[in-house]
């Protein structure tokens, strides 16, 4: 495949000036891509509130937490081999009528059957796991390549505002409706998810160039769609998950950013997780801190995609792994007994860093993978690092009652520090693309 990775060359005209908002298919693919992330993140809060009404025990929230959990890493990796063999717009369509059908049954196991609302957790779980593999190839078949870091960049900003604003947004709703209502309306905006994007393929035949098969034939757009020509037989799903492996083994970038982000994800991120509330209470003596710090998280994280909406780096990858290893100054932070405005300022650095590698990542994947691989590819993202997160958070916590928390926090800060930087000498880092004719 060829690929164009001069950070001075750009792979197609520069954007027009106006907002990719303004773009109508766009605009459906970005807000079901919004309602999807919206229902994902409210659905362990509205469950939240259903212990506060003593309506599920805390026992009870966490299998069906983990219920979905299961269920979305189990769908992941079929999802994206489905989206690569199919149209990605129908199996967004039938993954997010999953999860909408699960809302139903949560609705009506809850405080009668844990069972169903287990059941339902783990449908639900594997809609969203089987949504985001297709939904970053679709992108890549709405938005054409110059657009494409700005709509990444919108999507993340609509994730986070949803982050930022969604809990008050709960909060009052509650007041009015029932947690029942509260989880029917989650699966309203699966409906959302499911019937808002339009037909992908408005650029599968221009935005990549056509790729040669192991046997000389030709996958063109059709592949690029996720359509296949009748007469020519499908390999097994095993085969077809091994070649998305093989596929990305071929961008040496993937692979050494995709180690850096487990391990952030499953170091950073899961120690600060554990560490975070406990040093709120005991070395401040006050929740607050807490809540600023996350709220500065997301703050930072919606400045950091505005950033990142326009800049072009010269050194892209780079750029995008210094921007993760940021991550290791909130870490840093806990361990030493600064002012909590230090905290917050902390965390506000990771969530701009964060921001500033996620964008970048899924812009360099839509455009450097092969069009009939990348959702498989992109399955393999997602199914590595949030795979391992609850790993990390299962064993952060024995660790920091064993060595304790400030060890634990030093040794997880210096591997978001070192394992990205270790990433930037992989071939091909600097700009998250191969070299010209490989």
């Amino acid at each position: 495949m060829t690929t164009t990775p001069a950070p001075t060359t750009a792979k197609s005209p520069s954007p027009p000036p106006r907002s990719i908002l303004l773009d109508p298919a766009f605009l459906r693919l970005w807000a079901g891509t919004t309602a999807s992330g919206l229902a994902t993140w409210a659905l362990p809060f509205v469950l939240g509130l259903a212990v506060l009404h003593r309506d599920l025990g805390a026992a009870g929230l966490g299998l069906v937490l983990a219920a979905r959990t299961v269920g979305f890493l189990a769908a992941v990796a079929v999802g994206g081999v489905l989206a690569d063999r199919h149209a990605r717009r129908a199996v967004v369509l039938w993954s997010a009528l999953a999860a909408a059908a699960a809302a139903p049954l949560l609705a009506a196991g809850l405080g009668r059957s844990l069972a169903l609302m287990t059941f339902a957790a783990a449908l639900a779980g594997a809609g969203q796991g089987a949504c985001r593999p297709a939904f970053q190839a679709l992108t890549a078949e709405t938005v054409e390549p110059g657009r494409r870091q700005q709509a990444n960049a919108a999507m993340t900003l609509a994730v986070r505002g949803s982050t930022l604003a969604g809990p008050a947004l709960t909060a009052l709703l509650a007041a009015f409706l029932d947690v029942r209502t509260l989880l029917l309306g989650i699966g309203a905006l699966w409906l959302v998810a499911a019937l808002a994007p339009g037909k992908g393929g408005v650029v599968a035949d221009t935005a990549e160039p056509r790729t040669e098969q192991a046997d000389g034939s030709d996958a063109g757009s059709d592949a690029a769609s996720g359509s296949s020509a009748s007469d020519v037989p499908r390999a097994g799903f095993r085969s077809e998950f091994l070649e998305g492996i093989r596929e990305a083994r071929r961008h040496p970038w993937f692979l050494g950013g995709l180690a850096a982000l487990v391990a952030v994800i499953a170091l950073g991120y899961s120690a600060t997780s554990v560490a975070l509330p406990l040093i709120s209470r005991d070395r401040y003596g006050s929740e607050w801190v807490l809540a600023a710090a996350m709220t500065a998280y997301t703050v930072g994280a919606l400045g950091g995609a505005l950033v990142i909406a326009r800049w072009r780096p010269r050194s892209p990858g780079w750029a995008a792994l210094a921007g993760l290893g940021a991550y290791g100054v909130a870490p840093l932070s806990l361990t030493l007994p600064v002012h909590p405005a230090v905290v917050v300022a902390a965390y506000a650095v990771a969530g701009i860093g964060i921001e500033l590698f996620n964008v970048p990542w899924f812009t360099a994947t839509q455009r450097e993978v092969a069009p009939d691989k990348l959702a498989r590819v992109s399955s393999l993202d997602f199914l590595v690092s949030y795979g391992l997160a609850p790993v990390g958070l299962a064993l952060i916590a024995p660790a920091i009652g064993r060595f304790g928390v400030t060890p634990v926090l030093a040794v997880c800060a210096a591997a978001c520090f070192l394992v990205p930087a270790a990433a930037a000498l992989v071939p091909t880092a600097r700009h998250f693309a191969r070299p010209p004719g490989r």
